[in-house]
């Protein structure tokens, strides 16, 4: 992909050879109990960019933040076991230093071997970088000896934060690989997508897709409802849900995104249109041991959850998406971390992953979890795995994202 088709200057647009990098990753990676990483998805995304720089002979010292330490030295929350993931991902050393700031920061870099690699300390470890702070901001370009900051970190662009926004005043500031091809990626599915474009969407909650649902009206051929949302769609067309989680304050919403599509492809339409689940796997707790049963979404037991759309819906999923040329999935189909209540998503998975001729751009922090684990190719059977969350979600919406605004212009 050239940069021709974004809209900020990237790494190809200006004279790298050679010089000093500050590279803003987006290192935020789920950790086990014990302080292992989890999943090195988002590491292994931000490869192709750390080796293009060391082939242009660049010497890379690496930012990123993990959790959420509040502004305080929390070592729980180190990015030293991302340090040495990335070490064994390159197939060679990475530095790592115990600060992102201040003498140690300036001497480490000041003296780190041409065509070196060192990581720094979180960056939320001080209030400074979620102030979006000047002062901070400038002391991560000074004292990293930067000639170029380079934008890669994709899940946290749509925050200004002194590592994404600020830092863009003090340094000439391009974009990443990996942040080029997300944004391209999405802005085309949105914009100028291979048709039918089919959208699947899933997750817990109506109240935050309301912005992407308004945009999908716009550029989906089909969209189908599917995991906890769902339960709030169909309690609003008058059916009784249970114990399942409803949101009943998102009415409005619901009538309001029928009303558009009822402009769109006429009131008698609608329900082919916006896809909602006919049958329903239900479950009487939300424990590893519930037993799963289909019913009719018009004979859910008291008593009981919705927690997967059922073997019906699967089907009409499966013959529509047959015809997709495209499709965008955020938001898991059922309760995922339950087995029994994965046999949606995971049928979605197969079916994307056998479909190699359909764009598939999967987004959302929890689905692309899912699919992560599911494929055995670490999300390379799908076009595009989104290692952003909110970022890809805002960037479907049509918003502006602060990280990639703060750019030079192309």
């Amino acid at each position: 992909m050239t940069g021709g088709h974004f809209f900020k200057k990237t790494m190809a647009d200006v004279p790298l050879t050679n010089k000093n990098i500050l590279l803003r990753a987006d290192y935020n990676v789920p950790l086990t109990d014990d302080g292992q990483i989890a999943d090195d998805f988002r590491i292994r995304s931000s490869l192709a960019t750390v080796q293009a720089l060391l082939t242009d002979g660049c010497t890379v010292t690496i930012i990123s933040h993990l959790g959420r330490p509040d502004g305080k030295k929390d070592l729980q929350y180190t990015l030293q076991p991302v340090a040495k993931r990335l070490s064994e991902l390159l197939g060679r050393e990475v530095r790592f230093i115990d600060d992102c700031i201040g003498h140690k920061v300036f001497m480490a870099t000041k003296k780190a071997p041409k065509g070196s690699v060192t990581l720094l300390e979180n960056l939320r470890f001080y209030p400074g970088e979620e102030a979006n702070d000047s002062a901070f901001a400038q002391q991560l370009a000074k004292q990293t000896h930067a000639d170029y900051f380079v934008q890669d970190g994709f899940g946290v662009v749509h925050r200004a934060h002194a590592s994404t926004s600020a830092i863009t005043q003090f340094l000439p500031s391009v974009a990443g690989l990996l942040l080029e091809r997300e944004y391209s990626v999405i802005t085309k599915a949105m914009k100028h997508p291979e048709k039918p474009l089919v959208a699947v969407l899933g997750g817990a909650k109506v109240s935050d897709k309301i912005p992407i649902i308004k945009a999908l009206e716009h550029a989906a051929d089909t969209i189908i409802v599917g995991g906890a949302m769902a339960n709030t769609f169909l309690a609003r067309r008058g059916n009784f849900m249970g114990s399942s989680h409803i949101e009943p304050d998102q009415a409005e919403t619901i009538d309001a995104i029928y009303e558009a599509a009822a402009q769109k492809v006429g009131r008698q339409n609608a329900d082919n249109y916006i896809v909602l689940p006919t049958d329903v796997g239900v479950g009487t707790s939300l424990e590893l041991t519930a037993t799963r049963l289909d019913v009719s979404v018009k004979a859910i037991p008291a008593g009981s959850y919705a927690l997967d759309i059922g073997p019906d819906s699967i089907a009409r999923m499966e013959s529509i998406i047959a015809k997709a040329r495209t499709v965008i999935w955020n938001g898991p189909l059922g309760m995922d971390e339950l087995p029994t209540f994965a046999q949606a998503s995971t049928r979605l998975a197969q079916l994307l992953a056998g479909h190699p001729d359909i764009t598939s751009i999967v987004g959302g922090g929890d689905t692309a979890d899912f699919v992560i684990h599911w494929d055995p190719h670490h999300g390379e059977s799908f076009s595009h795995v989104s290692t952003g969350g909110g970022a890809s979600l805002e960037l479907m919406a049509g918003e502006k994202l602060p990280g990639v605004e703060a750019l030079l212009d192309a």
